[in-house]
C-alpha cells in the first residue's frame, strides 16, 4: 500500500489494538515520538519495530531532539545537550570552535537516535530571534544575526547526516518574530518584506538543499494577511520555495496546535493545499489522527520524488567512535551527562 501524506503520532509506549488498525489502514508516511512514547532504549526500539512492521516498510521515525529544553530522550538512558544557544556562544569566542561543537552534537544526537530506530530530527532551527517577542524559541535559537545562525545550523544538519539522521530544517519562513507561542496561539508579524529578507528569511536561504523542513504557524501580514505560512500559498511559492529556494519535502508543523482554526481535516486540507507535502500530527489523538488520515492524499508526484530523495540519505557516512567523541564534545561545551 502507498503511503499517505501525513505523520502521525502514538498515545502510549505500545501501539494499542485500535492504533494498529488505524495504522494499517490509514498508511501514514512516518511516526513522530514524543516522551509519552519514551521510557526505556528497549520500550522505544521495540515501539519503532512494531510500528514499522504495521506499515509494512522502514518507514522513517521523528522525534524533537534538540537538547535544552527541547529533548524527548533524556537522563537516566539517553544524555544531555545544551540549547542551541550554547553553540553561538561558543561561536562568538571562536567561529571554528562554534562550528566544530555544533557538528559533534549533530553526529552524537545521530548516534543515540540510530541507536533505537529514530532516523530523522526535527532539528536545525534556523529562527532568529527579535527582543521584545514571544520566548518560545529563545535559547533554542543559534544568535540573532543571520549568517551566525545559518552556519551553525548548517554544521548540526552537517553532523546528522553524518551519522544516518535526516535534519528537518524549522520553522520555514522564520519564527523568531513570533508575537505569541504558537502552540496556544496564532502570532502575527507585521514586519515588513525587505527586512523580513533580509533577517528571517536569509538565515534559511544557505540552507535550502537541506532534505526535509517543516513551516510556521506565523503569519506574515506584509505577504500574506489573513493566512499563517503553514496554510498560505502565496508564502509557500514566493518565500519558502521561492525567495529562500527550498528543494526539500515540506511538512507542516503540527496541525493540532492552537495558532490554526478550523477542524483537523480543514486544518490538514489547507496545509496540503497551500503546497504542504506532507501534514504532520502530534499529540497521538486517534479521532483527530483519523481526520488528518481523511484528509491526505496518497503521497505521489513531486512531493513522493522529494520524499524519497530525502530518504536516501538515511545512511551513516562514516565510522564514529561515539566514547571518544563524547568526551571531546562534553570539554567544548561542559556538559554534563
Amino acid at each position: 500500500m502507498a503511503s499517505r501524506a501525513f505523520i502521525t503520532g502514538l498515545a502510549g509506549l505500545t501501539v494499542t489494538a485500535n492504533e494498529r488498525a488505524f495504522l494499517r489502514s490509514a498508511g501514514p508516511w512516518g511516526l513522530i515520538v514524543f516522551k509519552r512514547n519514551i521510557s526505556t532504549p528497549d520500550q522505544l526500539t521495540a515501539l519503532i519495530r512494531d510500528f514499522r512492521d504495521i506499515v509494512g516498510w522502514e518507514a522513517p521515525v521523528l522525534v524533537d531532539q534538540e537538547g535544552g529544553r527541547v529533548a524527548r530522550l533524556g537522563p537516566p538512558h539517553w544524555p544531555v545537550y545544551p540549547p542551541g544557544a550554547r553553540y553561538g556562544a561558543i561561536y562568538d569566542r571562536d567561529p571554528t570552535s562554534g562550528l566544530a561543537a555544533a557538528r559533534l552534537a549533530g553526529h552524537l544526537i545521530a548516534a543515540d537516535l540510530r541507536a533505537v530506530g529514530i532516523d530523522v530530527d526535527c532539528l536545525p532551527i534556523a529562527d532568529v530571534p527579535v527582543d521584545g517577542h514571544d520566548p518560545i524559541i529563545g535559547d533554542r535559537a543559534y544568535g540573532t544575526e543571520p549568517g551566525k545562525v545559518a552556519a551553525i545550523a548548517g554544521a548540526v544538519a552537517e553532523g546528522l547526516l553524518s551519522g544516518g539522521v535526516l535534519p528537518v530544517l524549522k520553522h520555514l519562513p522564520g519564527h523568531g518574530r513570533a508575537t505569541a507561542d504558537s502552540h496556544l496561539k496564532l502570532p502575527v508579524v507585521s514586519t515588513d518584506r525587505a527586512t523580513l529578507e533580509k533577517t528571517d528569511f536569509a538565515a534559511f536561504r544557505p540552507l535550502a538543499d537541506l532534505p526535509l523542513g517543516m513551516t510556521a504557524h506565523v503569519v506574515f501580514t506584509a505577504i500574506d494577511k489573513a493566512r499563517p505560512a503553514t496554510t498560505s500559498v502565496t508564502i509557500v511559492d514566493e518565500v519558502i520555495r521561492g525567495f529562500i529556494g527550498f528543494t526539500g519535502l515540506l511538512m507542516s508543523d503540527d496541525v493540532s496546535m492552537g495558532a490554526l482554526s478550523g477542524t483537523i481535516a480543514e486544518r490538514s486540507h489547507a496545509a496540503l493545499a497551500a503546497g504542504c507535502d506532507v501534514v504532520l500530527h502530534c499529540n497521538g489523538d486517534l479521532a483527530e489522527m483519523q481526520q488528518v488520515a481523511g484528509a491526505a492524499p496518497e503521497l505521489k508526484g513531486a512531493a513522493a520524488q522529494r520524499a524519497e530523495a530525502a530518504l536516501a540519505a538515511r545512511h551513516a557516512r562514516a565510522e564514529f567512535d561515539v566514547a571518544a567523541a563524547r568526551r571531546i564534545f562534553n570539554e567544548m561545551v561542559a556538559v554534563t551527562s
